[in-house]
Order: C-alpha cells, then structure tokens, then sequence
C-alpha cells in the first residue's frame, strides 16, 4: 500500500475541524483572553508534525523488519517533543510579555486530540491483512 491523502484522511479532517472550531470560537468568544492566532499557527505546526510522523510510522510499519517500526515510533515522540518544547521557548521568548498561557494550554489540548487520532489511526491501518 502507498501513502496517500485517504490514509491521511483522520489528519485532514482533524485539521479542519479545528480550523473551523478556532474560527467559530474568535467570532463567539472574541472577549475572551486567548490569542487565536497563536491556536491556530499551533494547530497548523501541530497538523503538519502530525503527517510527517505519520508518513514515518506508515513506511516503518510495512517495513520487512519489525523493529524498524518500534525506533521510528520512538524517533517519532523524540522530534514531537523537541518541537512543541522549542515552539513553546520561542513563542515565550518573542512574545515578551504578551505571552497567552490560555493559548498555550489550548494547543496542549490540540496536541493530544492529533496524538488520539494518529495513535488510533496507526493502530486501525496495523489490523489490516497487510500491515
């Protein structure tokens, strides 16, 4: 099988949602002290890291060798943790501050809805007949 959009499809549509969601709550809640932009570029960065470690996990995971996909699992969570942790530094240290803890929380929170569904995504894609 090759990678293509309709196995990225659970990403896409994560990615859409909350696009949507963030928009809709700017204009409903646009009193509230969140930064937006900030929610949206995190679920941008967050949608893209997503699909490069997915496309990583899905060509070790029809790899001939089974621990190819065990370390590409493990390199995967090392380079998400490396960018959220410098994206969070660099977003505090250009931001002064202004820095929006709220903002930053709520990208906490779109991180583990990615993680959710590439996790599960992955798990649903490894119970095929030739996985």
């Amino acid at each position: 099988m090759d990678f293509s959009y309709k196995t990225a499809m659970p990403l896409i549509v994560t990615f859409i949602i909350l696009a949507a969601i963030t928009l809709t709550a700017n204009f409903i809640l646009g009193t509230a002290k969140v930064d937006y932009v900030i929610v949206m570029a995190a679920n941008c960065l967050f949608f893209l890291m997503s699909i490069f470690v997915f496309k990583m996990q899905y060509d070790a995971m029809h790899h001939q060798n089974p621990s190819v996909f065990i370390r590409r699992v493990m390199s995967s969570m090392l380079i998400k943790l490396l960018v959220c942790v410098l994206a969070v530094v660099t977003y505090y240290f250009l931001s002064g501050s202004s820095f929006n803890k709220p903002a930053v929380y709520i990208s906490l929170l779109i991180y583990i809805i990615y993680l959710v569904v590439e996790v599960g995504t992955i798990m649903k894609l490894n119970k095929t007949k030739d996985a």
